[in-house]
């Protein structure tokens, strides 16, 4: 456990400043994320240097498609999350219901050493809510080469964001709606805080979007044809967007969203973006990139991994493909 980063004295207790929805605790009282605390007028990150999963991946689970296409990542997270989504996916870990256990700073980096992994990648529940473990694991790991990655729902106030970006090396952005009403609803976030996110973390390091696609939620066309066309306009026609289909979980039973309507979803993004890709759907062609320009296959990423460019050039036409160190 440690004291938090970013909180202030506010009547007879603590205000949190982490997120937007800045929590007012009283003493004993925990925040919205559930890991942090007030004790004796003093917040407390409750997860500091606590895990709660860890594996080696492919980095195309987070998932990153264009950022070091073929590796493998060390892939950690801790218990908490400052969103309420009843489709979560990783609910137990979020909502601490799994078991945990402390691990040193030292560790993790070396963890993030093994087995050729090109960094660390801080996932499964919400790192932003490990604020204070990014805080002191990221410079370090960075100086040492690692490669610094977070899947996270941006939900997160702009100072503390911006304190942490300059050791973010790419970003898997959760966009679980583009109606904020819908974030409201579902999520008790906002969508407003989260395209600001994008923008800020578009700006210092690369990016890729996911929106898990959730019946009667965000599975209108006209819903995704906008988001893709806010993220064309503003984060670039380069930014990779994943739609991915959801599966019963937590408190959804909902069946999930059928293969024609996933489809449907990506021919709509694909009107905007030329890098859009389909999750949870076992068609390797949806997870396939292919030049823009010309048609030829870049990575292909079923039934193995192969990668066919020159520096950041299609080998057949010329045409830039926005990869960061392909291997081509």
């Amino acid at each position: 456990m440690r004291e938090v980063s970013f909180a202030r004295p506010v009547g007879e207790g603590m205000q949190c400043l982490l997120c937007p929805h800045v929590c007012r605790l009283t003493p004993g009282e925990k925040g919205l994320c559930g890991v942090r605390q007030n004790r004796d007028n003093k917040i407390i990150a409750l997860n500091y240097l606590q895990v709660g999963a860890w594996a080696i991946d492919p980095i195309e689970k987070k998932p990153l498609y264009h950022f070091y296409p073929g590796s493998i990542i060390f892939s950690v997270g801790s218990p908490g999350c400052n969103l309420e989504c009843g489709f979560c996916q990783n609910w137990s870990l979020a909502r601490g219901h799994s078991p945990a256990w402390e691990v040193s700073a030292e560790e993790l980096i070396s963890l993030g050493r093994r087995e050729g992994s090109v960094g660390i990648a801080f996932t499964y529940a919400e790192p932003l809510m490990w604020y204070e473990t990014l805080e002191e694991i990221m410079p370090e790991a960075q100086d040492q080469g690692l490669k610094m990655i977070l899947v996270t729902n941006g939900f997160i106030n702009s100072r503390p964001l911006k304190r942490i970006l300059p050791f973010v090396d790419a970003v898997n952005l959760d966009l679980k709606a583009f109606r904020n009403n819908s974030y409201e609803k579902h999520c008790r976030g906002n969508l407003t805080t989260i395209l600001h996110s994008a923008e800020l973390f578009n700006n210092h390091c690369h990016l890729e979007i996911t929106t898990l696609i959730v019946p009667g939620i965000n599975d209108d066309p006209e819903e995704i044809g906008e988001e893709a066309r806010w993220i064309r306009d503003n984060l670039g026609e380069d930014t990779p967007l994943h739609l991915s289909r959801y599966f019963p979980a937590y408190k959804y039973t909902h069946p999930p969203v059928s293969l024609k309507a996933m489809m449907e979803l990506y021919q709509v993004a694909r009107d905007h973006l030329p890098y859009v890709y389909l999750g949870n759907v076992h068609d390797a062609e949806y997870s396939t990139t292919r030049c823009p320009s010309c048609g030829h296959t870049i990575v292909r990423r079923f039934p193995r991994i192969s990668i066919d460019i020159h520096g950041r050039e299609c080998p057949s036409c010329g045409h830039s493909i926005p990869i960061t160190n392909s291997g081509g």
